[in-house]
């Protein structure tokens, strides 16, 4: 016979709530403490120092650009909100399970990096061009791919308005990747003209014309003194440069004022007796052949 042994089974001890289940917890919760002080830390300080300065610095440089404010102030955030997550972890001593996870860590930024190359370089494309000193709202700039005036500066691309009046979108990796001209400094814009005369014409009182009429035209600057060369001697007439400044561009027509200048020139230079652009000369040479009639028969 076989005897059953009854056994009864003992319940789990369900932990109550008091000093020693606080106890129990403490180091977890003293962790999430730290890890919370040091977010809100990091997220305050970032967000009520550190960008306002950056935002006056960029204002002061990008006053007519809300766009530019407005996404660095988003992309800045962002970039805080990143910061502070890694300094709370490091400082409530999760640094053990953020160094484990680096692989995952380190995949993640590789794939996003593959994914988003070409608005990655833009942004920080854009980026080196806002801290840029010389590269400004309102400058009138010349690349491999255009020219005129810089309307605004964004993260990604930068807005240009060109002589003809039309605005343009330019990727920020264009303009860091080539060389930019700006035909003019502070705040003036230079003007080139150019002509050409016959080669029989006095082409020293020609050139003095050039800078005569530049020093009459209203709206041209006196300084730098407007200056006269020649350029090149052409095929069929000797090419002659001018050039002259204008101050402020982006408040006054450069094309009528260049109209204006092209119009003082041709009448001073037709009461001197000098030719503009003279006309071709071409030697023909040649044989014509009149067949007879009959033989077309």
């Amino acid at each position: 016979m076989h005897v059953a042994a009854l056994q009864t089974a003992t319940p789990t001890p369900v932990p109550g709530i008091g000093p020693e289940a606080v106890a129990a917890y403490w180091p977890a919760l003293v962790r999430a403490g730290w890890f919370l002080a040091g977010f809100i830390a990091v997220v305050v300080v970032g967000w009520f120092v550190v960008e306002p300065l950056v935002g006056r610095a960029i204002n002061r440089r990008n006053r007519n650009n809300p766009t530019l404010q407005e996404a660095l102030s988003r992309y800045l955030r962002l970039f805080v909100v990143v910061v502070a997550f890694f300094v709370a972890a490091g400082t409530a001593g999760y640094a053990d399970f953020i160094g484990d996870s680096a692989l995952v860590i380190a995949a993640g930024t590789l794939a996003i990096g593959v994914a988003g190359q070409t608005v990655i370089g833009s942004i920080v494309s854009g980026l080196v061009l806002v801290v840029d000193p010389e590269f400004n709202v309102g400058n009138y700039i010349e690349w491999a791919g255009g020219e005129g005036t810089v309307q605004s500066i964004t993260l990604r691309v930068t807005r240009v308005l060109t002589p003809d009046g039309e605005l343009i979108t330019v990727p920020n990796t264009v303009l860091t990747g080539q060389e930019i001209t700006r035909p003019y400094g502070r705040k003036r814009q230079r003007i080139v003209e150019r002509v050409g005369l016959s080669y029989e014409a006095d082409l020293t009182e020609a050139l003095d014309h050039l800078t005569a009429v530049a020093a009459e035209v209203d709206g041209i600057e006196s300084e730098p003194t407007p200056k006269a060369y020649v350029d090149e001697f052409g095929s069929d007439a000797v090419i002659l440069r001018a050039h002259y400044w204008v101050g402020d561009p982006r408040r006054r027509d450069v094309f009528s004022l260049r109209s204006a200048y092209a119009r003082a020139l041709k009448t001073r230079l037709d009461d001197a007796g000098i030719t503009i652009s003279p006309a071709s000369k071409r030697e023909l040479e040649g044989r014509i052949e009149v067949a007879d009639a009959d033989e077309q028969k």
